[in-house]
């Protein structure tokens, strides 16, 4: 089997520039990947998905700046070197191995993919190709560099599964070049909107929604505002008491305590004093960051080299994947 050399285990992961960052991707994405950078075990690659993001509707000044918004974020949370952090678009190889991938890529696989059937119910008037052809861009963002964990939740697993199974089918046809990736599987918990705990915590809803950028003010005002219910305990219920159980977990996870320990500290108070506790603790964990962010945004020329840097290295591997993959084929000599 042919594969490159890397040092350690790779894993690629990124983020959509789609628009302000918020807790739920704070926690279930940036942060995880500032504790897999750190933890020294693997060979980092971070990609701005901006591919991805141009399924739903833009205009080109509104992207770039979400693009700068993007790498704003990932140095501010602590990413750096050895981690490769790059523009997904800088790399042609993503665009191109998705087309040959799409050649073995059976129709069916993709219709029951549910993340389309979700997103295209969403927003019927703009489901086109590229949304339906995600998960194949996907595949191709994880092959290209011998990846063999992607830190995934939920959500993304059949995507991932979608990868594996065409890793192996290219594999058997044409020869043995891709690994089929595992899931790095995270553990945070699927945040809800603040003032709705049947809905998921989006940019949709700003009144349930705590951005990384809000200031302590804002956050104080949004967490105050909070739905809880009409019991007059703090307790954990996820079924008889949603609206309560995401507090308690927005708290764990922003504070790394255990839910236990936080419903012990506030037995015998009430929701005003747990709520002011869980907006001192979001306004601690995100200070050091907003700092870090304002000040490179004071040099943003040092943001884009920091991307420049990181697309080269990484398109130095994927043009190399890429080669290998068109020689299988009988594309290349």
């Amino acid at each position: 089997m042919i594969f490159l050399l890397h040092m350690k285990p790779v894993i690629v992961s990124g983020i959509q520039p789609t628009g302000k960052l918020h807790l739920g991707n704070y926690l279930g994405a940036l942060k995880h990947f500032v504790e897999l950078q750190n933890s020294g075990e693997y060979t980092c690659y971070f990609f701005i998905a901006d591919l991805h993001s141009i399924t739903t509707d833009f205009s080109a000044k509104e992207k770039r700046e979400q693009i700068m918004e993007v790498a704003l974020d990932y140095l501010a949370a602590g990413l750096t070197e050895p981690s490769i952090i790059f523009q997904q678009s800088a790399i042609s190889a993503h665009s191109e191995l998705t087309w040959l991938l799409n050649t073995i890529t059976p129709f069916g696989e993709l219709r029951r993919m549910t993340q389309f059937k979700d997103k295209s119910e969403d927003m019927p008037e703009n489901t086109n190709v590229g949304l339906f052809d995600y998960p194949v861009l996907m595949a191709a963002d994880i092959l290209l560099y011998d990846t063999k964990f992607v830190p995934v939740g939920d959500d993304q697993l059949q995507h991932l599964e979608l990868t594996r199974t065409l890793a192996r089918k290219f594999n058997t046809k044409f020869g043995k070049i891709f690994y089929e990736p595992k899931p790095l599987m995270t553990s945070v918990p699927r945040l809800m909107s603040l003032d709705d705990p049947k809905k998921k915590m989006s940019k949709s809803r700003p009144a349930g929604c705590v951005f990384i950028d809000d200031g302590p003010s804002v956050i104080r005002k949004k967490v105050m505002s909070a739905v809880t219910d009409s019991e007059s305990t703090i307790a954990y219920d996820a079924e008889k008491r949603p609206a309560v159980a995401n507090l308690l977990e927005l708290y764990s996870a922003m504070s790394s305590q255990k839910i236990s320990d936080i419903v012990k500290e506030y037995k015998g108070k009430g929701y005003a004093d747990f709520k002011k506790g869980l907006a001192e603790v979001i306004i601690a964990e995100l200070a050091p960051l907003q700092q870090k962010k304002k000040e490179l945004m004071k040099d943003l020329p040092a943001v884009e080299a920091v991307l420049r840097l990181g697309a080269a290295a990484a398109r130095e591997v994927a043009e190399e994947k890429l080669l290998m993959a068109k020689r299988k084929m009988g594309l290349e000599e």
